[in-house]
C-alpha cells in the first residue's frame, strides 16, 4: 500500500516502511508521530522494569544450585543491567512529553529491545539443560509471558516489540527443539509468529491513528488561527492619549496590530509610533500630517486613512477619534478606535489597476494607452514638436483562434506582448486596445526614419514563429500610424488616422506598414461598401438572430437566452458583427436594426417557458436616440412579452459619451421594469461610479477574468472576489461570460457567480434549436 496525499475525504495510510520507520512521507510531521510512539514506552517503562527484574530474580532463585553460579549470575547481572539502561533511557525525562524525535532515535529503542531480547533469550538456550520438568516450565511461562505482555502494551513501537518477539520465540523455540521437545518447539515458533503477526497490526493501527489525530489537530490549529487572525484584523481596536498626545490605556489589540507589548507603548507619542523609522527624517505621508494637525487642533476627526509601517510591510489603518475634556472644560487628550483596512485598500489598488491593465497580457489598457496620447498631444502642442499612434494588428490570428481555440489564442497573444514590450523604450508606450489589436504612444515623433524603422522591428519581432503548448505558430503584424497634430488635433481622430493607415497595410496582404495620408480612401470605400448594404439588409431580410443560453451556476438550468444579431448578404456573404456595428452606428441605421432586434427577440421570447427571460445589447448611439425608450414599450406591448423578461444590456462605453442623456434614459427603463445587466465590466472604462448612477440588475463578467482565475491568476481571482461580493451586497446579481471548459465552471462556481454563459453550454443557435430546448413551441397569441 503506498503512501497517498491526505485530503478532507481521504486519510494518510502509511505503508510498512512508514509504519516501521524506515520513510517519512512529506504530507505532515512524522517527527511528531513518532514521539507519540516513544511516550507509550517511556510511560510503560516503570513497568517494564519490575517485569523483568522480577522474572531475573525467579529465574536465579529458580535455577540456584543447579546451574553453574558463575554462568547464572552473569546472567542475571547482564540482563538487570539492560534492564536498569533502558528503564534510565525512558525515564529520565518523565515530567514532560517527548515533542518530536527522529528516525534515529526511534530505532535506537529497536537496538535496546533487540538486545534486552537477547539477554533474555540466552536463559532457555543456556539453562535448560540443568532445568527439570518444573523449572523448564517455568521458563516456558515467563518467556511467552514476556512475549505476549510486549505484544499488547508495546505494539506501538512495531520494529522494536517485533525484533524483540521474534528474538525471543526463536530462542524458546531453539531451546526446546535443542532437548528434544520438537513440538514444544513448532508451538512456540507458531506462538511467536501470531504474536508478531498482531503486534505489527496494532503498531500500524497506532501509527494511522496518530497521523490521522495529527493531521486533525494542523487543521483545527489553522482554522483556530484563521479565526483568530479574522477576528484580530475585522474588528476595532481602541486607542487613547493624554493631552500631550502620548498613549494611555494602551489596548492589547492595538498593542497587536502594531507588533508590539502594551508596556513598550505606553506613555509614547501617538504620532511618533506611527511614523515608525520616518520620525527621525521627517518623511511624514499626508495622511500622518493630516492627523497631526487634527491632534493639534484638538478637533474630531473620522475615517482618517493613513499607511503605517510594521515590520518591512505597509498596513493601512482607519482612524476616528474625538477629544475629551473634563467638568470644568480642561482637555484630556484623544481618545478613538482605528481598524485595520489593508486588505479593503489592496482589492480597490487592484480594481483600479485592472481598469488600466489589460487583464490577459499586463500591458496598459485602452483608456491608460488614450490618456498617454492625449497627455503627448499635448506636450506636442505645447512645444511645437510632433508625436506619434501606431495601430498594430496581428495577422492571420483569427485563423488560429478558430482553429486552435481561444486558450491558444490567448496564450499566443500574452507572447505577442512580450515581444512588443521588449522593444519598447522610456519614449513609447505600448497597450493592447482590445482583441488583438494593439497600440504604441510614440512621445517623440520628430525623427520619421525612427518611426519606420520601430515599425519595421515590431513586424519583423511579430512575424518570428511561436512556440506554444508544442504548436509552431506563424503570424504577422500589419502597423499604421498617424503623427499628431498634423493628422489629428484630438486623440480621437489621431486613432483614427492611424485606424485608417492600418486598414492600407491590412489591404496590402499584412505585414506592412503604412503612414497616414489625406487620400486614404480604401477604409472609407470598404465602410461605404457595407454601409449601402446595410441600408438594404432589413427590406431584404437577410438579418437573423441567434440566441445563447444563460443558465444557473448552481444546477445548470436555464434563466435567460441573450439575443445576437447575424448578417448574410448575398455578395459578401456572413458578415462579423465587429464589422458592420461600427459601421451601423456611424451611419445612424442602429437604430432602425436595433429596433428589429428588439422586436424579433421580444416576439420569440413569448415561444419560451413563462419564467425564460431575453437579454438584447444596446449601443451607445441607441440609447442617445430620442424614441428609444418609445421603441422598447412598443416591442413589449406588440409582442406582450412583459418588462421584467426583457433584460437590455448596456457596456460601460454608455457614461463616456458626454450630452447623451444615458443615465436618464436607463432610469426611465427602469420604472418601466425593464432589467438592466453591465456587460464587459472591467476591460475598458471600468469606475464603480457607474454602480451608483444606475441601478443595474446583473454585472456581466468578462472572459479574460474567467481565463485569469482558471489559471489561478491572484489578481483575477481578486477582482471576481471583489466583483461578486460588491454585486451582492448592492442586490446584482453576476453573469460569467465565455465559460468554456469544466474546470472554468467550477472556479466560477466556487467564487459565487449566478449564472454562467458560454461555449460549455450552448453556442449562439438559431430560434428552432433554441426552442427545442424546452421542446415546446408556442405560438403567440
Amino acid at each position: 500500500m503506498s503512501s497517498t496525499k491526505p485530503t478532507s475525504a481521504q486519510p494518510v495510510v502509511p505503508d510498512w516502511r512508514t509504519v516501521l520507520g524506515f520513510t517519512e512521507p512529506s504530507e505532515i510531521d512524522w517527527g511528531r508521530v513518532r514521539a507519540a510512539q516513544i511516550n507509550v514506552g517511556r510511560r510503560l517503562a516503570p513497568a517494564r522494569l519490575v517485569v523483568n527484574l522480577v522474572g531475573v530474580a525467579a529465574v536465579v532463585v529458580m535455577l540456584r544450585g543447579l546451574a553453574p553460579s558463575a554462568l547464572l549470575y552473569g546472567w542475571g547481572g547482564l540482563c538487570t543491567v539492560f534492564a536498569i539502561l533502558m528503564a534510565h533511557g525512558q525515564s529520565r525525562n518523565r515530567g514532560w512529553q517527548v515533542q518530536t524525535i527522529t528516525r534515529g532515535e526511534l530505532h535506537r529503542e529497536t537496538l535496546w529491545s533487540t538486545l534486552t531480547a537477547v539477554s533474555w533469550g540466552a536463559a532457555p538456550l543456556m539453562f535448560s539443560r540443568y532445568c527439570n520438568s518444573a523449572d523448564l516450565l517455568m521458563i516456558w511461562a515467563l518467556c511467552t509471558t514476556l512475549i505476549a505482555s510486549s505484544a499488547i502494551g508495546l505494539s506501538a513501537l512495531p520494529l522494536a516489540t517485533g525484533s524483540y518477539i521474534v528474538v525471543m520465540a526463536a530462542s524458546l523455540a531453539l531451546a526446546m527443539w535443542s532437548i528434544g521437545l520438537v513440538w514444544v518447539a513448532a508451538v512456540a515458533a507458531l506462538f511467536g509468529g501470531i504474536m508478531t503477526l498482531a503486534c505489527l497490526a496494532a503498531g500500524r493501527t497506532f501509527v494511522v491513528h496518530a497521523s490521522a489525530g495529527l493531521a486533525l489537530a494542523e487543521k483545527n490549529e489553522v482554522v483556530s488561527l484563521l479565526l483568530r487572525e479574522f477576528d484580530d484584523s475585522g474588528g476595532d481596536w481602541m486607542w487613547q492619549t493624554d493631552a500631550s498626545k502620548c498613549l494611555t490605556h494602551v489596548s492589547p489589540r492595538f498593542a497587536f496590530a502594531l507588533g508590539m507589548d502594551t508596556e513598550m507603548l505606553d506613555t509614547k507619542p501617538l504620532l511618533q509610533i506611527l511614523a515608525g523609522n520616518a520620525w527621525e527624517a521627517g518623511n511624514f505621508s499626508a495622511g500622518l500630517r493630516e492627523l497631526a494637525e487634527r491632534l493639534k487642533m484638538r478637533e474630531s476627526f473620522s475615517d482618517l486613512i493613513l499607511p503605517v509601517t510594521i515590520g518591512t510591510e505597509i498596513h493601512w489603518w482607519e482612524l476616528s477619534a474625538s477629544p475629551r475634556f473634563d467638568d470644568r472644560g480642561s482637555f484630556l487628550g484623544f481618545r478613538g478606535v482605528g481598524s485595520d483596512v489593508t486588505a479593503q485598500r489592496r482589492s480597490a489598488d487592484k480594481i483600479n489597476h485592472m481598469a488600466r491593465f489589460d487583464t490577459l497580457t499586463g500591458l496598459p489598457n485602452r483608456l491608460q494607452v488614450t490618456e498617454a496620447l492625449g497627455e503627448a498631444m499635448s506636450e506636442a502642442d505645447r512645444w511645437r514638436s510632433k508625436c506619434a499612434f501606431m495601430m498594430i494588428d496581428l495577422d492571420r490570428f483569427k485563423a488560429i483562434n478558430d482553429t486552435l481555440g481561444h486558450p491558444i489564442g490567448d496564450r499566443l497573444l500574452t507572447r505577442v506582448a512580450e515581444r512588443l514590450r521588449g522593444l519598447m523604450t522610456d519614449k513609447e508606450l505600448c497597450g493592447r486596445l482590445g482583441g488583438d489589436e494593439f497600440g504604441v504612444v510614440v512621445r517623440d515623433a520628430s525623427d520619421p526614419a525612427r518611426l519606420n524603422r520601430i515599425a519595421r522591428e515590431i513586424i519583423e519581432a511579430l512575424s518570428k514563429p511561436y512556440e506554444v503548448d508544442q504548436h509552431t505558430l506563424y503570424i504577422g503584424a500589419s502597423v499604421g500610424t498617424a503623427i499628431g497634430p498634423r493628422d489629428g488635433r484630438t486623440v480621437e481622430m489621431l486613432i483614427r488616422s492611424a485606424d485608417l493607415a492600418l486598414y492600407r497595410s491590412k489591404d496590402q496582404g499584412g505585414g506592412a506598414h503604412n503612414a497616414y495620408e489625406p487620400q486614404l480612401h480604401v477604409h472609407a470605400e470598404e465602410r461605404r461598401v457595407l454601409e449601402i448594404a446595410l441600408r438594404k439588409a432589413l427590406e431584404r431580410n437577410e438579418f437573423t438572430v441567434h440566441y445563447q443560453p444563460v443558465v444557473s451556476a448552481e444546477g445548470g438550468i436555464i434563466e435567460s437566452f441573450e439575443a445576437l444579431l447575424r448578417w448574410n448578404n448575398p455578395d459578401l456573404g456572413n458578415v462579423s458583427p465587429a464589422r458592420f456595428v461600427p459601421v451601423a452606428e456611424d451611419a445612424r441605421l442602429i437604430g432602425p436594426i436595433g429596433e428589429w432586434v428588439l422586436r424579433t427577440a421580444c416576439q420569440e421570447a413569448m415561444r419560451w417557458p413563462d419564467h425564460i427571460r431575453i437579454a438584447v445589447n444596446v449601443s451607445a448611439e441607441q440609447l442617445g436616440q430620442p424614441g428609444f425608450v418609445t421603441s422598447v414599450i412598443s416591442a413589449m406591448s406588440h409582442s406582450r412579452l412583459p418588462a421584467h423578461r426583457l433584460e437590455l444590456e448596456v457596456t460601460e462605453s454608455v457614461f463616456m459619451r458626454e450630452g447623451t442623456g444615458a443615465v436618464a434614459v436607463l432610469d426611465q427603463l427602469l420604472a418601466l421594469g425593464v432589467r438592466l445587466a453591465l456587460d464587459d465590466f472591467g476591460t475598458g472604462y471600468s469606475s464603480l461610479g457607474y454602480l451608483s448612477k444606475t441601478k443595474f440588475n446583473t454585472i456581466k463578467i468578462d472572459r479574460s477574468f474567467v481565463q485569469g482565475a482558471s489559471k489561478n491568476a491572484p489578481e483575477a481571482l481578486a477582482i471576481i472576489r471583489a466583483v461578486v461580493a460588491m454585486a451582492d451586497s448592492l442586490g446584482m446579481a453576476t453573469t460569467a461570460e465565455g465559460v468554456e471548459t469544466e474546470q472554468e465552471l467550477a472556479i466560477i462556481r466556487k467564487l459565487g457567480c449566478r449564472k454562467i454563459q458560454g461555449y460549455l453550454f450552448g453556442r449562439p443557435m438559431p430560434a428552432p434549436e433554441a426552442r427545442r430546448l424546452f421542446d415546446v413551441d408556442r405560438a403567440v397569441a
